[in-house]
């Protein structure tokens, strides 16, 4: 009988459908993701946990999603809720992370990279660099890196050049863009996002410095008149997952999870370099998909420019980071140089 039962057995799972034989286990999962109020969050990511990830998945798994800004986080604190596991996932901006961990901001220190291409291959190279300190010092799981659109610098007084940051207040985002600020002989200036339009306005602040559709949405340019359209960086953002829940998943889980959170992270990437472009487009003089021109005047920089960022990062950015961070980054920039 058990033979036969055996033999039963065999030929149900031969007759099997590829559907049924790659059923996942019924798994659960919190998720919390990026700033809800971007189109990264609402266009991809949202609908990708709270929809698409179930239909992938044929049922089998479910996730509990809410975007940062709807539980009342301010984002650096996100990470540290994965290790406590508070929740089992998490998309976070790495410069959030950056004054507890320097090492974060190892693939997009400011003035770095001066095109996506460059951004992205820094990207591909720090990932198992990341992945292992988070391992092994977080108790965090990387699944996957994003980018965001380039971060350029929104000015309410002319700016021809690079170089007439110089003597400017310049509302700045973590050390790695402050460093690169002061090296050019600007002000770096720490103020919320939510003050920078009307800082610029009264002229309490020169210039600031945000993506190319966030400045845009958030009518920057009723302050400001002038973009320079330089990236200074690019505002990398993290996929992570607690290391212990992870690892009690079922392998066929992981893989699927892996697989498919590495296409939507590619999904962002490409709707990121849209979007920049047409950030720098609505700014000026269009066209523009999502509102009215803002006409500001858009500064193209030079060859000189791309000179003094990459001196700047050198000679500025990148000592100061290396002094905050200490041996690991070290150790870590010493093997992206050497991609």
């Amino acid at each position: 009988m058990k033979k036969n039962a055996a033999i039963v057995a065999m030929l149900i799972a031969g007759l099997a459908t590829p559907a049924f034989a790659q059923t996942l286990p019924a798994t659960e999962i919190t998720v919390v993701g990026n700033l809800g109020t971007t189109t990264q969050s609402r266009v991809l990511e949202a609908p990708f946990w709270t929809t698409k990830v179930t239909e992938l998945s044929g049922g089998s798994v479910k996730a509990r999603f809410r975007p940062m800004n709807e539980l009342g986080l301010k984002g650096p604190e996100m990470f540290g809720m994965v290790t406590d596991g508070v929740m089992n996932i998490a998309t976070g901006q790495l410069g959030h992370h950056s004054g507890h961990d320097p090492i974060n901001d190892g693939s997009d220190l400011a003035g770095m990279s001066s095109n996506y291409d460059e951004f992205e291959a820094a990207s591909t190279a720090f990932f198992p660099i990341l992945a292992e300190y988070y391992r092994t010092k977080l108790g965090l799981h990387l699944l996957a890196l994003q980018s965001y659109q380039s971060q350029v610098v929104y000015c309410r007084v002319p700016v021809e050049n690079l170089a007439d940051i110089k003597g400017k207040r310049v509302r700045t985002s973590g050390a790695s863009q402050s460093d690169f600020i002061a090296y050019l002989g600007g002000a770096p200036v720490n103020m919320p996002f939510g003050e920078v339009q009307q800082a610029l306005e009264q002229g309490v602040i020169d210039c600031a410095i945000t993506s190319t559709v966030g400045g845009y949405t958030s009518r920057w340019y009723e302050g400001s008149k002038f973009v320079y359209d330089l990236p200074v960086n690019f505002g990398a953002g993290a996929t992570v997952a607690n290391a212990a829940w992870w690892d009690a998943l079922d392998p066929a889980v992981q893989a699927f999870l892996t697989k498919e959170v590495g296409a939507l992270s590619a999904e962002m990437w490409a709707q990121n370099r849209r979007e920049d472009r047409e950030g720098i487009a609505c700014n000026g003089a269009g066209p523009c998909s999502i509102g009215e021109p803002a006409m500001q005047t858009i500064v193209t920089p030079t060859e000189a420019d791309l000179a003094l960022q990459k001196e700047a990062f050198e000679k500025g950015v990148l000592p100061g980071w290396l002094n905050r961070c200490g041996e690991v980054c070290s150790d870590a920039y010493e093997k992206l140089s050497a991609r």
